[in-house]
């Protein structure tokens, strides 16, 4: 049985504000790895780059308001971020999928740190099937219910071919599992109760193209330097056709 990872909007916290949440942390860690002590919501949400009175409303959801003429304590805002988002704790993470992406998600060495522990790499090509990454062997994925049941998995990370991508999901949330990270370009469906964050890098490169579009333009495409051929198409025909 899979442990339940403690949900914050159970709490009555806003999930716009647990999105957050781990920016915060961040900037908190790097202020106490400079040995700063307190540190006033301004620069606390300059460092996290969100304003300060968002700030100060995220976290008086944690029953954190600061000291006024003083601020937040660094250690102890940490210590109430973490454990809201379930860090003081250790989490078995499995990866289905290791091709580059999951070799580098494999590799990389800022999850220890911040409790999440890679507890098992599985794959379906025979040719990486027995591959030792990160000291762990990659096991086949025939294995995925063993690996989740036998080693305590809580989430599952997909980084599989899209024309996989569901097959595992529904595999994994059979198995128990109700927290996965999806990184296959596919929306996955998936049971009520069960988390789905979903990473897609090309959309994020879209995001960032159509401002920089905006930037070099000077301001919004209007609808008369449109290229010919090109139709405009309005909120209520896209709703229609969806």
């Amino acid at each position: 049985m899979t442990r339940r990872i403690p949900q914050a909007r159970d709490r009555g916290i806003p999930d716009a504000t647990v999105a957050r949440l781990p920016l915060y942390l961040r900037a908190l860690n790097g202020l106490a790895e400079r040995g700063t002590p307190t540190v006033s919501s301004e620069d606390l949400a300059t460092a996290a780059g969100v304003n300060s009175a968002k700030l100060r409303k995220d976290l008086s959801h944690l029953g954190s308001y600061g000291t006024r003429g003083v601020g937040y304590d660094v250690q102890y805002l940490i210590y109430q971020i973490s454990r809201e988002l379930g860090l003081t704790q250790d989490w078995a993470v499995a990866i289905v999928g290791v091709g580059n992406l999951g070799r580098a998600l494999a590799n990389y060495g800022g999850f220890a740190s911040r409790g999440f522990r890679i507890a098992g790499l599985l794959d379906a090509d025979p040719a990486v099937v027995g591959d030792r990454i990160a000291g762990l062997v990659v096991e086949h994925t025939d294995e995925l219910e063993s690996v989740i049941a036998s080693r305590a998995v809580s989430i599952v990370v997909i980084a599989t071919p899209a024309t996989a991508a569901q097959h595992v999901c529904d595999r994994v949330t059979r198995a128990g599992v109700t927290s996965i990270l999806n990184f296959a370009p596919v929306v996955l469906n998936v049971p009520e109760g069960v988390d789905v964050r979903k990473v897609d890098l090309s959309i994020e490169l879209q995001i960032l193209a159509f401002h920089e579009q905006r930037k070099a333009n000077g301001g919004p495409i209007m609808a008369e330097e449109w290229p010919d051929g090109v139709e405009q198409v309005n909120e209520r025909s896209i709703g229609a056709s969806s």
